[in-house]
C-alpha cells in the first residue's frame, strides 16, 4: 500500500461525498459498429445517491466487462462524466482493474468464499478447501481493494465522507484509513453476517483481515440488528475486541467503530408508478390469460443458491400431491433469473431448478392446466406483473441479508397477497407480524403455509398486505442512504 501512505497528506481531491461499490450506476456494451452503448442501472444505491445534491460527489466502481474497461480506459483517469457519458448527473470513476485480478477477487473470494460463508452455503465434507489457489485469489482480492482505496484517497476532499459498500470491499476501509486518516469512513454490508463458529471456517489471517478491514471504518452498517450483532460477536471471538452491546460499538486497538442498523426499504413511489405502465399491463394480460381464474403462487428470484428455489418447488409439489383439491385451481409462477453463471455451482443449480419444474409439470399437467410457469430470463416488467397478480408470494431463502422481493410484492399487489416468508430473511424482522413464517428447510411446513395463504380470506389478505406495505416502505432508498451519511 506504499503509494497511498507515502502521499497521505499531499494528495486530496474535491469530492465531499464518495460511494464505492463493485457495480456502478452504469454499464457498457459494444454495438456492431464498435460504438459504446451506455445502460443506466437501478436499485437502492442508485436511488440513494440521487439524494445527494452535490455535483462534486463521486461514485467509484469497477469495470465489469471488456466494454466497461474500454470506457474506463478512454475516460480521463476513468472519470466517465468527464468523457461526456450521461451517467445521471453524478461523477463516476470506473476502475480498469486487471481482468485476471478482478476475476480472482470477484469470483474466487467475494462470491465463492465470503458469500458462501455469510450465507452458510458450504457442503462442509468437501468444501471449503483453502489451498495455494485460494492464496492467489486472496492476493488478488487485496489488490482489488487497494485499487479502490487508492482511487478514493485521490478523489476525496479533506474530511470527506466515504460510504464503502459490501463484501467485495471489506478491506478498503482500513486501507483508506491508513492513507487518509482525515476521512469519515462508513462501510455497509448488504449480506447477512455469519456467526463466529461458521465464520471461523476462513483461514485465521483472512478472517481477521476482513474484520479489521471493516473496523477501519468509523461506522459499519448492517441491514438488521441480527447481522450487526453477529459481526460484533466475530470481532470479540476472533480479535478479542471489546463490544458494548448496549451502544452497539466495537473497540479494537484503540479505535471504536459504531455499528448501525439500516433496514433498506422498497421505493413505493417508483414501484407503484412503474408497475402500471403499458409494458407491465401487457405482460399482466398475458399472465392472466395463461392462469385463467385460478389462484397464483408467485416467486421472483435470481437462481442464487441461498434463495432456496428447489425446496420451494418441492413444497409446491408436496402441496399438489397431498391436497388434490388444488389440482386445476392453482398455478405457480416462478421467475428464476440466471445468476453468477461463471460459477459451476450456479449453473448446476439453475439446471436443478429447470429439471424439477419439468418433473412437476410432467406429474400434474393436464391438457387444460399448466401447474407451473417457469421463466429463467430477466424481465422486470413481467416480474411487476406477477407481483400484481399474486395471491400468495413465496420468499423462502436459506439466508438473506434483506430480500427486497418480500417488500416489493405487498407494495405492488392489486388485490392483496399472503406472504410466505422464511425466518432466515433479513426482512422477516420487520414483516413477521403480517407474514406466514416458515423454516426454509421444512418442505412440508412450507407446503402447509402455501395452503394457508391460498385459503386465506380476501379481507385478511388485504389487511396483511396493507401492514406489510407500511413496514416495507418505512425506510425508502434515499432516506436509507441519507441516514448513513448523516450518521457519519
Amino acid at each position: 500500500m506504499g503509494d497511498l501512505t507515502t502521499n497521505r497528506s499531499s494528495v486530496t481531491g474535491t469530492a465531499p461525498v464518495l460511494v464505492a461499490s463493485n457495480r456502478g450506476p452504469v454499464s457498457f456494451s459494444t454495438a456492431d459498429d464498435g460504438t459504446l452503448i451506455l445502460r443506466r442501472g437501478g436499485g437502492g444505491l442508485v436511488s440513494g445517491l440521487s439524494a445527494i445534491d452535490d455535483p462534486n460527489a463521486v461514485w467509484v466502481c469497477a469495470a465489469l466487462n471488456d466494454s466497461d474497461r474500454r470506457a474506463a480506459a478512454e475516460a480521463p483517469d476513468g472519470r466517465l462524466d468527464l468523457a461526456g457519458h450521461d451517467v445521471g448527473g453524478q461523477a463516476v470513476r470506473m476502475l480498469d482493474i486487471d481482468p485476471q485480478t478482478f476475476a480472482r477477487a470477484y469470483n474466487g473470494v467475494a462470491n465463492s468464499t465470503l458469500w458462501f460463508v455469510h450465507h452458510l452455503l458450504y457442503a462442509t465434507p468437501t468444501a471449503p478447501s483453502f489451498d495455494a489457489g485460494f492464496r492467489t485469489e486472496w492476493a488478488a482480492y487485496r489488490a482489488y481493494n487497494e485499487a479502490f482505496a487508492g482511487a478514493l484517497a485521490r478523489e476525496a476532499a479533506p474530511n470527506a465522507a466515504v460510504l464503502v459498500q459490501d463484501y467485495h470491499l471489506s478491506l478498503a476501509p482500513a486501507l483508506l484509513r491508513e492513507a487518509r486518516p482525515d476521512l469519515r469512513i462508513g462501510h455497509f454490508s448488504h449480506t447477512p453476517w455469519a456467526p463466529p463458529e461458521y465464520y471461523r471456517m476462513l483461514p485465521d489471517d483472512v478472517a481477521r483481515a476482513v474484520l479489521t478491514g471493516i473496523l477501519g471504518a468509523d461506522r459499519a452498517g448492517f441491514l438488521t440488528e441480527r447481522w450487526a450483532r453477529a459481526f460484533a460477536a466475530c470481532c470479540a471471538d476472533l480479535l478479542g475486541a471489546t463490544v458494548d452491546h448496549d451502544a452497539l460499538t466495537v473497540t479494537f486497538e484503540g479505535r471504536t467503530t459504531s455499528l448501525g442498523v439500516h433496514a433498506l426499504g422498497a421505493d413505493a413511489d417508483f414501484l407503484r408508478e412503474r408497475s402500471h405502465r403499458p409494458d407491465v399491463d401487457e405482460r399482466l394480460a398475458a399472465l392472466r390469460a395463461a392462469v385463467g381464474d385460478r389462484r397464483t403462487i408467485v416467486r421472483v428470484d435470481r437462481t442464487e443458491l441461498s434463495k432456496n428455489i428447489v425446496r420451494g418447488l418441492q413444497a409446491y409439489r408436496h402441496l399438489l400431491r397431498t391436497r388434490p383439491e388444488w389440482h386445476d385451481r392453482v398455478v405457480h409462477i416462478a421467475f428464476a433469473y440466471p445468476s453468477r453463471t461463471d460459477l459451476a455451482e450456479y449453473r448446476q443449480y439453475t439446471a436443478a431448478v429447470q429439471d424439477l419444474a419439468a418433473a412437476i409439470d410432467a406429474e400434474f399437467a393436464t391438457p387444460g392446466w399448466q401447474p407451473l410457469i417457469l421463466h429463467v430470463d430477466d424481465d422486470f416488467p413481467r416480474s411487476l406483473a406477477a407481483y400484481r397478480l399474486a395471491d400468495v408470494a413465496l420468499v423462502n431463502p436459506i439466508r438473506d441479508g434483506m430480500n427486497l422481493v418480500a417488500k416489493e410484492v405487498p407494495v405492488v399487489s392489486d388485490h392483496g397477497c399472503a406472504l410466505v416468508l422464511s425466518r432466515e430473511a433479513g426482512a422477516h424482522a420487520e414483516l413477521k407480524d403480517a407474514a406466514l413464517t416458515v423454516n426454509p428447510y421444512d418442505v412440508i411446513a412450507t407446503a402447509d403455509a402455501l395452503h394457508t395463504g391460498l385459503t386465506m380470506s380476501r379481507e385478511e389478505r388485504a389487511d396483511r398486505t396493507e401492514r406489510l406495505a407500511a413496514a416495507a416502505t418505512a425506510l425508502p432508498p434515499q432516506q436509507w442512504f441519507l441516514d448513513q451519511l448523516n450518521a457519519l
